[in-house]
């Protein structure tokens, strides 16, 4: 008996000095000033009852609230805009012009000579002919200016519209980054509420075992130290459960940050932490899928089809350009008789000397073709090791889950077997506060596992880049053969 004492009572401190330690770290609080993807436009007005939320319903706010989303919308409106702007140079242009003057000449200084009035018969009818002389003319007229041949425009119109749909592409992949982050935070925030359940329940037994063990030592069936061990072991869980408390509120909070909730608006889970075995596939396959469905590959292969186009339009700019011009109106002294006026003319513009400008404009779209190119290869390995890294860990997660399952099964059992003995009276406390700290360690265990395994197969889905459509057949592990191939094309045909 005075052998164990010692041990015992190192171990009640060492129990004593982990209370202190925090049992999870809480959830990391993003800031949308780093990255805007973790902030939003504030949308929904808060209300006093909780609102139900499912995943769903979570993803669909941040596609409608997520400041990242939406400030890539505007991008893709500034490319709209741009194209039009790069269109208006092909068009013709028409304007409406009326303007209405009262006009004072000096016919002296403008060269006329009175002398020459003289020279004509009857010249006595201009006698006191005045030099100063006022005039009132009013006039109207269409102007039309128009670009018949410019190929070096014509490309560089082309190169405009290539860039929409470079910015098509990129808001795509943007919907892809916000299905992820708010489906994480969604996951993350169930694994919480799961933790703080099981924290909960262990705070439920531990309690009810203090009880008995107190009870037992105004007895005088147990000794102090098993009382002290109780309450210590009692004490901590309640601090795992505050802790666990924390993490759930700010874990929520973050979710609310990125899909426009207000942050003092009380929200309710109503899904459940998925689980289930992702059908397997091979590098093959997986690498076919990304090239056909990636936005940032197609993004990739939309700027190198730009960039040849602005090379092309710097390679133009030697050539001749036509245009023509001209303006059909009326024009009169005002409140007299009007007559038709117009005018048509052509141009044709041939650059002799812009040497400098020439090369210049050639050689920085040649640059920037070729940092193109080289993207473009770095990208292609990128995508092989992604897709590499995300089926290792699936599979390796996937395994994770079923060994954290048994090992939850088995510290469940323990607990109850060594439970049985202590109210048997064939052990002291000693055991039992044992297998409830490894029962405790195999659910956080198993929590964060499932957690990980979840967020495997949503890399995976975001690597493939089909998350945005199919994230809830990988969250339910077996994604419908042929809906994915489908659901490309159907956005590659809203593509401008």
């Amino acid at each position: 008996m005075k052998t164990g004492r010692p041990a015992a009572w190192r171990w009640l401190i060492a129990l004593v000095f982990s209370a202190i330690v925090p049992v999870q770290g809480q959830p990391a609080n993003q800031s949308s000033a780093a990255n805007s993807y973790y902030g939003s436009v504030t949308a929904v007005a808060p209300t006093s009852s909780p609102i139900p939320l499912t995943l769903d319903d979570a993803i669909r706010l941040g596609l409608e609230n997520n400041l990242g989303l939406t400030l890539s919308r505007d991008q893709q409106e500034t490319a709209s805009g741009q194209r039009l702007q790069a269109l208006n140079a092909l068009l013709p242009n028409l304007t409406l012009q009326g303007q209405t003057g009262v006009h004072q000449y000096n016919l002296a200084a403008e060269g006329f000579n009175l002398g020459l009035l003289t020279q004509i018969p009857n010249a006595a009818q201009f006698a006191g002919f005045p030099l100063i002389t006022r005039v009132d003319v009013t006039q109207g007229q269409v102007n039309l200016n128009q670009t018949v041949f410019n190929l070096s425009t014509i490309e560089q119109y082309r190169a405009a519209k290539t860039g929409e749909a470079v910015a098509f592409y990129n808001m795509q992949s943007s919907r892809g980054l916000v299905v992820l982050n708010v489906a994480t935070s969604y996951l993350q925030a169930l694994s919480a509420s799961a933790q703080l359940d099981y924290a909960r329940a262990l705070l439920t037994t531990d309690e009810v075992t203090l009880n008995q063990v107190v009870a037992e030592h105004e007895a005088g069936t147990v000794a102090r130290l098993d009382e002290l061990r109780a309450r210590v072991q009692y004490q901590t869980q309640q601090q795992a459960v505050i802790a666990q408390e924390n993490n759930f509120e700010i874990a929520k909070i973050n979710l609310e940050r990125e899909i426009g909730i207000p942050a003092g608006q009380k929200i309710q889970l109503t899904d459940t932490s998925p689980y289930a075995e992702l059908e397997a596939t091979t590098i093959e396959n997986a690498k076919q899928e990304a090239y056909a469905s990636r936005q940032d590959y197609q993004s990739m292969l939309q700027q190198i089809r730009q960039s040849q186009l602005s090379l092309g339009a710097a390679k133009h700019e030697r050539l001749p350009s036509l245009n023509v011009s001209g303006f059909y109106g009326v024009q009169g002294i005002s409140g007299s008789v009007y007559h038709g006026i117009f005018s048509a003319q052509g141009e044709l513009d041939i650059p002799v000397f812009h040497e400098a400008k020439f090369r210049g404009d050639r050689e920085a779209a040649s640059a920037r073709l070729n940092s193109l190119l080289s993207q473009m290869a770095d990208l292609k390995s990128r995508i092989d090791q992604q897709l590499r890294d995300s089926l290792l860990d699936v599979n390796t997660q996937s395994v994770l889950v079923q060994v954290a399952r048994s090992n939850l099964d088995l510290a469940t059992t323990e607990l109850d077997q060594t439970t049985q003995r202590f109210r048997a009276g064939i052990e002291d406390n000693l055991p039992l506060v044992e297998a409830q700290s490894t029962l405790a360690d195999a659910q956080t265990q198993y929590v964060n596992t499932v957690y990980n395994y979840n967020q495997a197969k949503l890399g995976l889905a975001r690597n493939l880049g089909i998350i945005d459509v199919q994230y809830q057949a990988y969250l339910k592990g077996s994604p419908p053969a042929g809906s994915k191939q489908g659901d490309v094309q159907n956005i590659k045909k809203a593509t401008p």
